[in-house]
């Protein structure tokens, strides 16, 4: 006697879970992308820098009109005019840490953590002053001294 295990043509199979392949690589995508997600913040926050220079000091609230901001990985604005010794803010918005430095070394804020601000002192000779992320070398802007 043999048995017959298949379905009747009109039976309605109960609803079953994805197939396994799809959740793997859905797992192996998230996997991926934590992987991805570490070592940039690694990256991120181990670049050395130097130390704040006498010409930084934490925020002290205080809104200033001369104000560069970080966020998306770029300074805002790219160019900023001040006067001679003016204090300028320096806010990152990002969630990784960048640096605002002068690439005559004549200012830095050191490594400034995300959603901190710092304050620097513009150089008292007028000029023109490139600035990089010290991490991020990509990022670059221009202080102008007049």
């Amino acid at each position: 006697m043999s048995m017959n295990h298949s379905t009747a043509p009109n039976q309605t199979l109960p609803p079953t879970a994805p197939p396994t392949v799809h959740v793997s690589r859905r797992r192996w995508g998230v996997v991926v992308v934590g992987v991805a997600l570490a070592i940039s913040l690694t990256a991120c926050s181990s670049g050395s820098s130097p130390g704040a220079s006498a010409t930084t000091a934490p925020s002290s609230g205080a809104v200033s009109t001369d104000a560069i901001t970080i966020q998306n990985f770029a300074f805002h604005p790219s160019t900023i005019t001040v006067k001679p010794g003016a204090s300028v803010s320096v806010t990152n918005k990002d969630s990784v840490t960048h640096t605002l430095t002068s690439t005559s070394g004549a200012f830095t804020t050191g490594n400034l953590p995300g959603g901190q601000t710092m304050h620097i002192t513009a150089p008292t000779k007028p000029g023109t002053y490139t600035y990089r992320c010290n991490i991020h070398q990509y990022m670059t802007g221009t202080i102008v001294v007049s």
